[in-house]
């Protein structure tokens, strides 16, 4: 039986992270990073280029595509002040972030704004951002922690993506305590990097190398790729004493037929998801199986069926084996032909959560009191503990830009 998480205390699940240890830039070579492997209790150290020689044969990893957009657009008024529009996502009227992404020559984004106090009511924002580009941001309303925004310019050929590409910042996680420079174009991406959508990286991939990826496929190990759009609610601190008072942000997840059945017909294997956001999304097509299993499915708008932070704990009691749960999604998908499944995802895998895809995890060292801290905890069970103090007696880079771990599960709480 399941026990509901509402009832945790994050206070729990705390340590003292010290700020030397945060990493602000990354290793001059991506597969350089320290590897901790924790299995059955045991923890060993390698590096990341050595990665493929500690999975077992019949493993299957799973990689999230996402790319980093350039999220941060800088307007500097004629007083000299700087105002700075983070986009956080897109306005509800677009059906995905792949396609506001598309929009040209306007969009409405939901976005942080950074010295808003300077910025006047009904005050158009602009800058040149080349010889024949003009930008201009207008405030359409205040909403409750965001603001959203009409961003438009002038080159109606040109995507929103692209604009973004040509006149913004990467956005670094707020604990990198610096200004992004050139080499955080390429480095805060990882190398297979494709869908654009994400303000975050996912950053378990950014270890990975062409060598390394050559070095599994030389071991006949199978990668596959979803795509999960890192909002910046991944930062988000659980500030609730428990976490029946936090609300879990939402993602975008974009998963196609083809992939969800593979991942049906591989299920006997080791499924490692590299990052967490690859296993909320693994772990989230089995929740979307049982839901549309639900007679009140089948009449259903496609693009409503997602999936909330509780409903993993709500429908425990109709688990099912996980081929029966891919197999109906399958077979929803194909009646309302649907090619791509793409919805949000809000679950929220805490300790208490049962895993019902994914086996093993590549992941980075996370914040203390985060909901990534939470899914490591659910994972390894109360060894979290075991293995970020190994990390910090070891002198183990912490977070983004840090160094990783290869956490098998199987030791609940």
């Amino acid at each position: 039986m399941i026990q509901h998480p509402k009832n945790l205390s994050i206070a729990d699940f705390t340590y003292d992270l010290p700020e030397d240890r945060i990493a602000k830039y990354p290793l001059a070579e991506r597969d350089a990073s320290k590897l901790l492997i924790y299995q059955d209790g045991d923890i060993t150290e390698d590096q990341y280029r050595q990665l493929p020689s500690h999975l077992p044969a019949n493993s299957l990893l799973v990689f999230n595509n996402t790319k980093v957009v350039e999220a941060r657009l800088l307007f500097q008024k004629a007083s000299g002040g700087v105002i700075e529009i983070f986009c956080l996502e897109p306005h509800e009227q677009y059906a995905d972030i792949t396609t506001a992404m598309q929009q040209k020559g306007k969009v409405w984004w939901h976005c942080l704004v950074g010295g808003a106090s300077k910025w006047k009511s009904g005050q158009l924002l602009e800058k040149n951002i080349s010889d024949n580009i003009r930008l201009e941001a207008k405030c359409m309303d205040k909403k409750t922690g965001s603001f959203l925004i009409e961003i438009s310019w002038s080159d109606q050929s040109m995507s929103f993506a692209e604009l973004l590409h040509l006149a913004g910042a990467i956005p670094l996680p707020p604990y990198i305590k610096r200004a992004a420079d050139e080499t955080d174009k390429n480095r805060y991406q990882t190398i297979y990097a494709k869908q654009d959508g994400s303000v975050a990286a996912p950053t378990a991939g950014l270890h990975f190398t062409p060598a390394v990826l050559k070095e599994l496929e030389q071991k006949n190990i199978p990668t596959a790729f979803v795509t999960l759009h890192v909002g910046a609610g991944t930062f988000k601190p659980v500030k609730s004493e428990q976490m029946a008072d936090h609300e879990m942000h939402a993602e975008w997840i974009d998963v196609d037929r083809h992939f969800i059945a593979n991942l049906k017909d591989q299920l006997d294997k080791n499924i490692i998801a590299v990052g967490t956001t690859s296993l909320r999304t693994l772990e989230s097509l089995y929740w979307l199986g049982l839901k549309c299993m639900h007679p009140g499915y089948n009449e259903t708008a496609p693009e409503t069926v997602s999936i909330s932070q509780w409903d993993p704990y709500d429908l425990q009691s109709e688990q099912l084996p996980a081929s029966i749960a891919l197999g109906q999604l399958l077979a929803w998908m194909e009646k309302n032909k649907l090619e791509k499944l793409i919805t949000k995802t809000q679950i929220l895998i805490a300790p208490g959560y049962t895993f019902r895809i994914v086996k093993g995890l590549i992941t980075n060292f996370h914040q203390p009191q985060s909901t990534l801290l939470l899914l490591v905890a659910a994972l390894v069970g109360n060894n979290w503990k075991k293995i970020y103090r190994h990390a910090l007696q070891n002198n183990y880079r912490f977070l983004s830009y840090g160094d990783g771990s290869l956490l098998w599960g199987g030791d609940g709480y």
